[in-house]
């Protein structure tokens, strides 16, 4: 077998690999905790849900490239302090995030991780990191529908201009 062709959980990773992965556990740790402090501000039920949802994906997402990073011997970055719940109500009006802004952050941050997936899949040269960040690709994707749905459904979608021939 050639270079890189035996089994690949015993293969080294690349730079590119450590990097890409130590940085995607960075930041999913960053927006766990950003998503937990916009439920706090969250209002609407189905937005509280969805973020839910982005929350138990980010931990699940950061639970399985840490396990990559450890086995391969690389040192994991700090997470930071879960959120306490807190009552909207004690959220002052003029400090508290709306809804369609939490929504459009929500957009933003599925988007920006469907990118760094797209990376990692076309930088790997270990099958199996491709396949994991394939599997998360799919699943933000998939949550990424729903958060248009919702920002369709409430009216939050606000739609760059259309374009009239």
């Amino acid at each position: 077998m050639g270079i890189l062709g035996g089994n690949q959980q015993n293969e080294p990773m690349h730079y590119g690999e450590v990097f890409g992965a130590w940085s995607f556990v960075t930041v999913a740790k960053g927006l766990v905790a950003a998503h937990q402090t916009a439920l706090n501000h969250a209002g609407d039920e189905e937005l509280q849900k969805i973020l839910e949802e982005a929350i138990d994906a980010g931990k699940n997402e950061i639970k399985q490239v840490e396990a990559l990073l450890k086995n391969n011997g690389v040192g994991l970055p700090p997470t930071p302090p879960e959120r306490p719940k807190a009552n909207l109500d004690d959220i002052p009006t003029g400090a508290r995030m709306m809804d369609p802004e939490i929504a459009a952050a929500l957009s933003t941050d599925i988007a920006a991780g469907l990118v760094s997936c797209s990376q990692m899949i076309g930088s790997a040269t270990r099958e199996d990191i491709a396949m994991m960040f394939g599997q998360i690709h799919t699943q933000k994707a998939a949550l990424g529908a729903k958060v248009l749905r919702l920002n369709k459904e409430k009216g939050w979608l606000v739609p760059p201009p259309l374009h009239q021939p």
